[in-house]
C-alpha cells in the first residue's frame, strides 16, 4: 500500500473509532441525562403515550386518564380533585407533578424497574405497558368529613390511626382541581395562571407544607414534660402558679384567655380544662428550654425528615431562648411552630399510650396484575412519653372534653379526649383556631385528629375559638372513622 492511501486508511479508521466512542458515550454514559432532559420531546411523548396507573382510596381509583388528540396522547384526570389534591398532588403535561403523583411517577407510568417482568412479557406479546397503582391509607368517609367540614374556611385537617400511623384524612382548604391544568391547552394555561395569582394559595398543602403557632394544643406536650421530669407528679394536686404571673426577666403578665377561670395554683388537670396559661407557661419556664426541647423532639419537633412519603416541613421547638420565651413556647406561642400533621402526631402519641408511630399514607404499591410490589410496615418513631405519663395526660384530655373547653367533640358512647387552642399571630392577623381530639374504643384509639382554622375578616374576634370553629369538624371526622 502506498503512503497516501495508508494515511487515508488510518485517518478513516480514526474517524470510525471516534464515531463509535461518541455513540457509546451518548448511549451509555449520557443516556440518563438525555432521557430526562426537559427539552426531549420524545420523553414527554412516551410519558403520556398510554393511560397511567391509578391512586386508590377505599378500594376505588380517584384518578384516571383521557385522550387529548395531540402527540401527548393522554392526560390525567382526577375524581373529586379538590377534596383529594392534598393527597394526590397534580400531574400536568405543562407544569410537572407533585406529591404522590411525582414520587410514584415511574410506577404509575409503567417504567419502574420492578415491572421488568411485565415489560418483558409485553415485548413478546405486543401488549402496551401499563402502570401500577398506589393504594393509600385514606379513609374516604373521613376525608369527606374533613373537606366538607372545612367548607369555605381556610384551614387544614389531619386524622391519624394512632396505633399504626396511617393517615386517614389529609385536607387543606382552599383547594384546587388538578384536572383543570393537566393538559397543555390555552384553557389549562389560564387555569394555572389563575391559581398562581390567587392570594389564598389554593395549591399550598397547609396540612404538610405550612407551619403555624399551635397555641394551647401544645399544652399536652408541656404537661408530659412536667410529669416526665418530676416537676409535678399528681395531676390533681395544686401547682405553684400565681395568677397573674409575670414572666421571668420581664414586667409582662402572661394573661389567661378567660380571666374568671380558676387558674390560680390550679392543678394540671383543671388548668388543662380551662387552658390556663399561667400554669403551663410557668411550668415550661421552670423546666427550662433543654427539658422542654427534649420532650418536644420525642413528639417529632425539630425533625426535618418526616416523610409520609411526601415530606412535611419541619416543625420547630426554638433554640437559644430565655426563660420568658420558654414560657411562651410552653403554651404554643412565641417562635414555636408546627404543621397540622405534627399537631396530629403529638395527639396520636398521647392516645397510643405514649408510642409515636411514623405517619404514612401509602399502604401498598401494586403492579397492573394487582400483585403487591411493596407493602408498608408500621414503624415506631419514638416513645414520646411513658405509658403511665401518657395515661395521665389522656385523663386530662378526657376531663377537658367532659368538663372543660373540649366538649364540642363529645360522641355518645365513646371516650373522647380533646383540647382547644387559640394561637396569636401578631398585629393585623386573626388568631388561629385549633382543636385536637382522639376517640377510644375497647380495641384502643382508632383515630386522632388535628383541625386548624385560619379565619378571615368575616369572623369577629370574639367568635374565634377552637371549640366553636374547629371542634365540630374534629367530631365529624372521628364519627366517620368510627362508623364502620
Amino acid at each position: 500500500m502506498n503512503k497516501p492511501v495508508r494515511h487515508i486508511a488510518i485517518f478513516s479508521g480514526v474517524l470510525v473509532l471516534a464515531l463509535l466512542v461518541r455513540a457509546t458515550w451518548v448511549q451509555f454514559v449520557r443516556s440518563n441525562e438525555l432521557s430526562t432532559n426537559e427539552h426531549n420531546r420524545r420523553v414527554a411523548m412516551a410519558n403520556f403515550a398510554q393511560p397511567r396507573g391509578n391512586i386508590i382510596v377505599g378500594g376505588q381509583p380517584i384518578t384516571g386518564s383521557t385522550e387529548t388528540g395531540t402527540d401527548l396522547k393522554y392526560k390525567r384526570t382526577f375524581k373529586d380533585g379538590k377534596m383529594y389534591a392534598p393527597v394526590t398532588g397534580f400531574f400536568s403535561q405543562g407544569y410537572g407533578s407533585t406529591q404522590l403523583e411525582n414520587l410514584n411517577n415511574k410506577l404509575l407510568n409503567g417504567s419502574d424497574d420492578r415491572l421488568f417482568l411485565q415489560r418483558t412479557s409485553n415485548m413478546l406479546t405486543g401488549k402496551k405497558n401499563q402502570g401500577g397503582d398506589v393504594v393509600t391509607t385514606i379513609d374516604p368517609k373521613a376525608q369527606k368529613a374533613a373537606y366538607e367540614g372545612l367548607g369555605d374556611k381556610k384551614g387544614a385537617v389531619v386524622a391519624l390511626d394512632p396505633r399504626t400511623g396511617k393517615i386517614l384524612a389529609l385536607a387543606s382548604t382552599p383547594s384546587y382541581d388538578p384536572s383543570v391544568f393537566a393538559g397543555q391547552s390555552a384553557k389549562d394555561k389560564a387555569a394555572w395562571e389563575e391559581l398562581e395569582k390567587d392570594k389564598d394559595k389554593p395549591t399550598l398543602n397547609r396540612a404538610l407544607k405550612e407551619v403555624y403557632p399551635p397555641g394551647s394544643t401544645f399544652k399536652i406536650v408541656t404537661a408530659t414534660a412536667a410529669l416526665e421530669n418530676g416537676l409535678y407528679t399528681d395531676i390533681n394536686a395544686s401547682t405553684d402558679s400565681p395568677d397573674p404571673w409575670t414572666m421571668p426577666g420581664t414586667r409582662t403578665v402572661l394573661p389567661n384567655q378567660n380571666p374568671t377561670a380558676p387558674c390560680k395554683n390550679a392543678s394540671l388537670d383543671v388548668a388543662m380544662q380551662h387552658s390556663c396559661n399561667n400554669v403551663y407557661g410557668k411550668a415550661s419556664s421552670d423546666l427550662g428550654k433543654e427539658k422542654m426541647q427534649q420532650t418536644a423532639e420525642k413528639f417529632g419537633f425539630n425533625n426535618p425528615k418526616v416523610d409520609t412519603p411526601v415530606r412535611a416541613v419541619k416543625s420547630t421547638f426554638p433554640d437559644n431562648i430565655n426563660s420568658s420565651q420558654t414560657a411562651l413556647a410552653g403554651i404554643g406561642q412565641g417562635s414555636l411552630t408546627a404543621t397540622p400533621l405534627q399537631v396530629a402526631m403529638m395527639t396520636a402519641a398521647i392516645a397510643n399510650d405514649g408510642k409515636l408511630m411514623k405517619p404514612y399514607m401509602v399502604e401498598e404499591l401494586r403492579s397492573p396484575d394487582l400483585s403487591t410490589i411493596e407493602k408498608h410496615k408500621p414503624e415506631q418513631l419514638s416513645q414520646a412519653a411513658s405509658p403511665e405519663i401518657a395515661k395521665k395526660v389522656q385523663q386530662m384530655m378526657e376531663d377537658t372534653a367532659t368538663k372543660g373547653t373540649g366538649q364540642a367533640a363529645l360522641i355518645d358512647g365513646v371516650t373522647v379526649g380533646g383540647k382547644t387552642g387559640t394561637a396569636e399571630r401578631g398585629a393585623k392577623q386573626k388568631n388561629l383556631a385549633w382543636f385536637i381530639s382522639y376517640a377510644k374504643t375497647a380495641e384502643g384509639s382508632p383515630v386522632a385528629v388535628a383541625v386548624m382554622i385560619d379565619p378571615d375578616d368575616s369572623v369577629p374576634d370574639d367568635q374565634i375559638s377552637g371549640g366553636k370553629l374547629a371542634g365540630p369538624i374534629a367530631k365529624k371526622v372521628m364519627q366517620a372513622v368510627l362508623d364502620k
